[in-house]
């Protein structure tokens, strides 16, 4: 009878193991919809793990993980801007976690663990720049911008997408690298006159390619892999440029959240999105950011930096919970609360 108890006990602990390691993860994911989706997809199919996943903007999601902190409901949250990642470590809601397989990423993304003391992973990279629907700009008898200054050319008023710093780190990537490049007090001037010819401020910085691809409007400000990709995937007229000035750029992240309820799925699911496999989905997805692993020739279609003016972003300052909420708040007050 004893040794029939001890089967069985020791049964239940198997099941129970069993389950921890492969218990539905809880995920954010701040990158764009379709490589959120085929991820999630590919990683159950790969593990039996299954997936229970959402897409939010950074600034959202960052607002979803604060609000959760008392009781975490995400396991680990991957994707987007790095700087809200940041800010998330900052006040203490990720967990510390440095993987053995750092010598199989760029520099970059190695950096980006040594700078946040390892809270937070360099995923992928990409610059901002301009998109533009070539077809639309014809049509309206407009030239193609190059520089910062060419968008405030007052015949563009009406033409401009780009997004809200609140919500979206691609914004506020957009926010930060124009004060790093022309002084703060410059940049907001700037802002303040391009706001005159912004259509809409959008609640995700990923918005602005589809939206010049359907000619919903001529110019959009965003990264520029997502333009390149409606130019070469979806063959739609669109062109981009990297700002002849210079222009910011992103470290996407990846973190474990603290106080996660299952620690060991979100680990699996964290090494496997920074795999070989899990990193050419992305490309698969027509998410053509560049890829922080190394061991693999990354897809064509992903925009070369060669020859883009890359500002020296000061990731640590500006990833800073207090530097956020201050430019953010300025940009509020003294930006989007001018008349169009």
């Amino acid at each position: 009878m004893l040794k029939r108890t001890l089967a069985i006990a020791a049964l239940f602990a198997a099941l129970g193991t069993a389950h921890a390691q492969t218990g539905t993860v809880s995920a954010i994911c701040s990158t764009d919809q379709a490589w959120c989706e085929l991820a999630a997809q590919e990683f159950t199919r790969t593990t039996g793990i299954k997936v229970l996943q959402t897409r939010k903007a950074t600034g959202e999601a960052l607002a979803q993980i604060r609000a959760e902190a008392s009781n975490p409901k995400t396991d680990i949250w991957w994707g987007g801007t790095g700087d809200p990642f940041y800010q998330a470590a900052e006040t203490g809601l990720l967990d510390p976690y440095r993987p053995e397989y750092l010598n199989d990423l760029h520099g970059w993304a190695v950096r980006q663990y040594a700078m946040s003391q390892n809270y937070v992973g360099g995923f992928y990279t990409s610059a901002i720049g301009f998109g533009w629907n070539e077809d639309l700009l014809k049509k309206k008898k407009l030239p193609a911008p190059k520089c910062w200054k060419d968008l405030l050319d007052p015949r563009y008023k009406g033409d401009i997408e780009t997004s809200h710093p609140a919500s979206s780190g691609t914004a506020y990537t957009i926010l930060a690298g124009l004060v790093q490049l022309m002084g703060e007090d410059q940049a907001f001037d700037y802002l303040k006159k391009l706001h005159k010819n912004v259509t809409q401020y959008t609640r995700s910085g990923t918005a602005q390619a589809r939206s010049v691809a359907k000619g919903e409007v001529a110019i959009g400000v965003s990264f520029i892999f997502g333009f390149e990709n409606e130019r070469i995937t979806n063959k739609f007229p669109v062109y981009s440029a990297a700002p002849c000035e210079g222009t910011s750029y992103e470290i996407g992240g990846i973190a474990l959240i603290k106080g996660s309820r299952n620690r060991e799925g979100a680990r699996r699911y964290y090494d496997w999105l920074m795999s070989k496999e899990g990193q050419q989905i992305g490309a698969r997805a027509n998410s053509l950011q560049t890829p922080a692993n190394k061991t693999f020739a990354p897809d064509p279609r992903i925009p070369k930096t060669d020859d883009v003016r890359l500002i020296k972003y000061d990731f640590e300052k500006y990833g800073r919970a207090a530097e956020r909420k201050r430019l953010v708040d300025r940009w509020v007050r003294e930006v989007e609360s001018q008349p169009r």
